[in-house]
């Protein structure tokens, strides 16, 4: 029987909360993109539903495969991984706002809440929690 690995620890339970939140919000560009991606302020061009596609299996597929894949295996390498990728997030946002101009009040948050998503799983695989 397969059993659920629950957090044990403050440290594996913020690891776990990131996991969950990037299900989720892959869970969202899965099932609604259109919705999800005008709630981050980004949007498709009229007449181009292969950015939908694109949004759904590129995006949606990794976020939803990533968080859930952290979730069942629980371990830190896996956890070392989620928080790595939400680091280099964070690093392409901020290439973006220096080489591209493109900071914005969106840009800013977005860039918070990956923060905290790479925060999470890095402290608990560095025990700094």
């Amino acid at each position: 029987m397969i059993e659920f690995p629950y957090p044990t620890s403050t440290g594996e339970a913020l690891a776990f909360a990131s996991a969950a939140a990037t299900a989720l919000l892959g869970l969202m560009l899965f099932v609604l993109p259109r919705l999800t991606l005008r709630a981050m302020g980004i949007g498709t061009v009229a007449g181009r539903d292969d950015a939908v596609a694109e949004i759904r299996s590129v995006m949606a597929g990794f976020l939803l495969a990533g968080g859930i894949g952290s979730i069942m295996f629980a371990q830190p390498f896996v956890y070392l991984v989620l928080g790595a990728s939400w680091a280099i997030t964070v690093l392409g946002r901020m290439v973006t706002a220096v080489a591209d101009r493109g900071l914005s009040r969106i840009q800013v948050l977005q860039t918070v809440i990956e923060l905290l998503l790479a925060a999470g799983p890095l402290a608990y695989v560095f025990q700094l929690v």
